[in-house]
């Protein structure tokens, strides 16, 4: 046999049978044959770090494989991607039987059990990016809007995404929902790939990690999970207060949050408070995520926000979804009557740009307030909690608040809780994960169903339908 097609097609199903679909999947499967100038056989992997894996890990059994099956007695060598900038493939190895289970399974099954691939791709290639790794296209330093509140998160997210030597690792943002946590973390992650296309960059969501790492355990695919992680250069978890109350979890993250750190690798952390006051994280685990650099991210003030809208108008100008700016007592309007997060406020003006379309410099004050209708609150508004509105169903419902929060569930408790469940997340910027903790350390599935039953009921269900309403009324006051 003398195809290097076939031989590689032969050698890597033998090979994968013997590390396993995890490893397999991680280094070997997203690799390709190539032959250099000089007739050198090459393997080419995405990354410097999948080169020195393969070289470490299974680079002679490889070559042993392949020895065994090529007439000609050729030896492969390997290389990552930047090192092969024109060395035409060997054939068309796109290793689709290569990849395929050894069950014979199609493609696309081989892939999913592949329990994650968070690689963010160089930015050359942003669109399959994005997909792969879960940022958002424009959530990078170009789109952020530095105001007095984040001014220092933002020069330490610059100095991060530089791979500048610092002396403070992890970097955990902290702040209220809304205020730019997520959009720092996308935009490092961006800027850090763009410098470093060979490095490793990370970026998951704490919820992400948590279901990533269940299913890996259910697959008896943890090896693959926690070798995917520790072998980043740069790792951004976002949302970490999501993992509290989840033993294992924990531990885990505990674990790769050591391994990197004495590895020397980067760790960015986000939360919706500072580390220590993560009362459901335990104190190990909290230990650690204080132990570099905290980073408050400030709600904006009022001229952050102004400067938010504009920007976000000028955005839409330039893809032509408006033309021309909003007058200053416009953008005044929409700021002063969306007093919640900015995320809110860009809900706000995109329904602005949606309405107003070639019109928006031409609109007064009283057509923009016509126009937004029900997209602005008309005022200051108080913010509601879940425990205000666990308290008032409760009342209403005449029953205890704690019936709520226990394990009862008998239709006289569990419906007045799903209802609660649904005031819950239309009212509050609360997670199903965060809601579930307050519902006595429910699993957010549980809320998640409570959720759409609602919805469900209310069409159909005359007296839920007045029940959800009167108490809407009695929580805006």
């Amino acid at each position: 046999m003398t195809d290097p097609d076939r031989i590689w097609n032969e050698a890597s199903l033998r090979l994968r049978a013997e590390i396993g679909d995890g490893p397999f999947s991680s280094y070997i499967a997203p690799s390709a044959v190539r032959i250099d100038g000089g007739g050198q056989l090459i393997l080419v992997t995405p990354t410097g770090y999948a080169r020195d894996w393969v070289r470490k890990n299974a680079l002679r059994r490889l070559n042993e494989l392949w020895l065994g099956l090529d007439g000609l007695s050729r030896r492969l060598e390997v290389r990552c991607r930047a090192e092969v900038t024109s060395a035409p493939p060997a054939s068309s190895v796109a290793s689709a039987v290569a990849i395929q289970p050894l069950s014979g399974a199609p493609l696309s099954a081989a892939h999913e059990q592949t329990p994650m691939a968070p690689t963010v791709g160089p930015v050359t290639d942003g669109a399959r990016a994005v997909r792969a790794a879960g940022l958002q296209e424009r959530l990078t330093f170009d789109s952020f809007v530095e105001g007095q509140g984040n001014a220092f998160a933002l020069a330490i997210a610059r100095q991060t995404a530089s791979w500048a030597d610092g002396h403070f690792n992890p970097i955990f943002f902290c702040g209220p929902y809304g205020y730019g946590k997520t959009h720092l973390l996308n935009a490092i992650a961006w800027e850090a790939q763009r410098l470093r296309p060979d490095a490793k960059v990370v970026y998951l969501t704490a919820e992400r990690f948590l279901s990533t790492f269940v299913k890996a355990m259910q697959d008896r695919s943890t090896a693959a999970f926690k070798e995917s992680l520790r072998s980043a250069d740069m790792l951004l978890l976002d949302d970490v207060q999501f993992v509290g109350g989840k033993a294992s979890t924990q531990e885990e993250l505990l674990s790769t949050l050591t391994a990197l750190i004495e590895d020397g690798k980067r760790i960015v952390l986000s939360a919706d408070r500072p580390p220590m006051a993560l009362t459901e994280v335990e104190p190990r685990l909290r230990s650690h995520l204080a132990a570099g650099l905290t980073c408050p991210v400030e709600p904006a003030d009022r001229a952050l926000k102004i400067a938010v809208a504009e920007n976000r108008l000028a955005a839409f100008a330039r893809m032509g979804v408006v033309s021309g700016e909003a007058s200053r007592e416009v953008l005044e309007q929409v700021v002063d009557r969306t007093p919640g997060s900015v995320r809110e406020l860009e809900g706000a003006v995109n329904t602005l740009a949606a309405a107003a379309g070639s019109r928006l410099s031409s609109l007064g004050v009283e057509e923009t307030l016509t126009l937004l209708g029900s997209a602005l609150r008309g005022g200051p508004e108080r913010r509601i909690t879940v425990d205000e509105i666990q308290k008032t169903v409760a009342e209403h419902f005449n029953m205890k608040q704690a019936d709520l929060l226990s394990e009862r569930r008998t239709r006289a408790v569990a419906r007045p809780r799903q209802i609660a469940m649904w005031l819950c997340k239309q009212h509050t910027t609360r997670s199903y994960p965060d809601i579930g903790r307050r519902f006595g350390g429910r699993d957010h599935t549980t809320v998640l169903h409570g959720v759409r039953k609602i919805e469900e009921l209310m069409p159909l269900d005359d007296q839920i339908a007045r029940d959800v309403e009167a108490l809407t009324r009695k929580l805006r006051g």
